[in-house]
């Protein structure tokens, strides 16, 4: 990629930042934020940006970070443009275990997380072995096929979860399913981000192995690469990183998808520099989506997953043109 390229996608999410925290119910100039960011100016300024303002945006940097480096994880590993942690079931699997928990009564941060983390990891047992019997292992239209099946099972599985709760929470539920980074606080923050970063990690050391199974299953093995371990280890951390930001902003769906090809069309090819630029990209993407689900009908508020939908809707039917 060329330089003027990374100045850019380094320059979109700060953008985006400084664009987040100023725009609301009260209005606040770029050079006032930049202020209150330092300590400086007026102490009603500093509250809204650093107490109110502050740890949303900093959630959706963090959140749509991890959904754009695991959609560009699984679309490397499965070799297929369309691939997605909302599309092939594993955010519904977090969602399960989420909605599971709080419906137990157990409304506590970490065990809100250990539910989604333990729902995802089913649901890519699921997606696997479901394209295991088919016959297809990791064939990437049986992998879609099957995520397709497994989130229409978790949002099942959801419903009955749901059925016997209180119509408060029922609601509370429903729009937490259709992802809202509302309830932001700096204690989701403190969980999600170390869950994120060593998920990242994992990630970065083992690009040469979303290389390697780029070039096919057939490819990956000439080389001496252990296909089936490599895909569960990437499956898994994708799957992880996914849960991470269902437990903090519930289903948000799409970034995986539209991101990693953003990354692409700005050049990037191989897997870290594909990560670090579906990083950037994501992070600046659900920040101004979070804007304008904010923004738009103000005072009310739209869920952020349906401005998300909203874009990646159309890019999907366009990407599935392309394919044909």
């Amino acid at each position: 990629m060329k330089p003027r390229r990374w100045v850019a996608l380094i320059v979109a999410p700060l953008a985006a930042v400084v664009l987040g925290l100023g725009a609301g119910s009260v209005a606040i100039a770029p050079g006032d934020v930049l202020g209150a960011l330092f300590g400086a100016g007026d102490d009603t300024v500093r509250t809204i940006v650093l107490d109110v303002r502050l740890p949303r945006v900093t959630l959706a940097v963090i959140a749509g970070a991890a959904l754009a480096m695991s959609g560009a994880t699984l679309q490397g590993v499965l070799r297929n443009p369309l691939a997605e942690p909302y599309l092939l079931g594993v955010s519904g699997g977090a969602a399960v275990g989420a909605v599971v928990v709080t419906a137990a009564g157990n409304a506590a941060p970490p065990l809100i997380t250990l539910g989604a983390m333990g729902g995802a990891v089913l649901a890519v047992v699921l997606v696997l072995s479901v394209a295991r019997a088919a016959g297809g292992r990791f064939d990437p239209r049986i992998l879609l096929m099957a995520g397709v099946v497994v989130g229409a099972f978790a949002n099942a599985a959801i419903m009955i979860a749901l059925a016997n709760t209180p119509a408060s929470s029922v609601r509370s539920a429903l729009w937490w399913m259709m992802g809202s980074l509302a309830d932001a606080s700096w204690l989701d923050v403190a969980w999600v981000t170390p869950l994120v970063v060593l998920g990242a990690a994992f990630l970065w050391t083992r690009a040469r192995d979303i290389d390697v199974l780029a070039l096919g299953e057939d490819a990956a093995a000439g080389l001496g690469a252990d296909v089936d371990r490599a895909a569960r280890s990437l499956f898994l951390a994708s799957a992880l990183l996914a849960a991470a930001t269902v437990a903090a902003a519930g289903l948000i769906g799409f970034v995986g998808l539209v991101v990693p090809s953003m990354a692409r069309a700005f050049g990037a090819r191989r897997a870290r520099l594909t990560l670090a630029a579906s990083a950037l990209t994501g992070a600046a993407l659900l920040t101004v989506a979070d804007l304008l689900a904010r923004t738009v009908r103000s005072p009310a508020e739209l869920p952020v997953g349906a401005i998300t939908a909203v874009v990646g809707v159309p890019f999907f039917l366009v990407q599935l043109g392309r394919l044909r």
